[in-house]
């Protein structure tokens, strides 16, 4: 981490508790509601540090906010394993291999979802990803631009597997179900299998996407190396 980003992540007891420098654990730094409003209110750059971070982390105010939150993104999808793009693998493993890892990546931390959403921005781990991502794509036989929508669309995927859990969203009471909404009556159980449905409902969608795309492949594509 920089100056900066060890700053943001300060040495207090309360950032001690909630950062682990071995995991790299940030899921209690951010405030989700405070970075909700600050990105629907047009992700305002003059806000600071401490405009967002959580109430139990103590990080001088002036700390410009977009840079502290850079420094931590990075640090997070530096983990994203690229490495099939890297070693010319079939585009379909490749792909498949990247979308695992970086949904792995962001769904330890999902308070950081939204703010990843804007963009890449400026961030060196993010554009490296993306230039190998892309660079693959197009060696394994993909037009440019259809490797930049490839791209964009399993950020998408991954994005928004990540931001809610859609089984968590249930209640657990069966009796809410029972007699108004007769498909569900096992939409009780859903959030004590949560992460298991939502890891297979990201595989379903990433499965279908890629065979699609091999039929979309035979039409735009040319053998790699050509």
């Amino acid at each position: 981490l920089t100056t900066t980003a060890t700053a943001a992540l300060a040495a207090t007891g309360a950032t001690t508790a909630v950062v682990d420098p071995e995991s790299h654990d940030v899921r209690g730094l951010i405030d989700l509601h405070a970075l909700l409003d600050w990105r629907a209110s047009g992700s305002n750059p003059d806000a600071t540090a401490g405009d967002l971070c959580h109430p139990a982390i103590v990080v001088p105010d002036s700390l410009p906010l977009p840079e502290v939150l850079d420094e931590i993104a990075g640090m997070v999808v530096s983990v994203v394993d690229t490495s099939a793009f890297d070693a010319d693998e079939a585009w379909e493993v490749a792909l498949a291999d990247w979308a695992r890892s970086y949904r792995s990546a962001l769904a330890a931390h999902p308070n950081l979802v939204p703010f990843l959403a804007l963009g890449l921005r400026h961030r060196d781990e993010s554009l490296r990803i993306a230039n190998a991502v892309h660079g693959g794509l197009v060696r394994a036989g993909w037009p440019p631009r259809e490797a930049t929508m490839i791209g964009a669309a399993t950020r998408s995927l991954v994005l928004g597997s990540t931001i809610g859990s859609f089984s968590r969203g249930f209640a657990d009471d069966a009796q809410i179900y029972r007699d108004r909404y007769p498909h569900m009556q096992q939409a009780h159980r859903l959030p004590a299998m949560a992460d298991e449905i939502d890891q297979a409902s990201f595989d379903l969608a990433l499965t279908s996407f890629i065979g699609g795309l091999q039929a979309r492949f035979a039409a735009v594509g040319r053998p790699a190396g050509v």
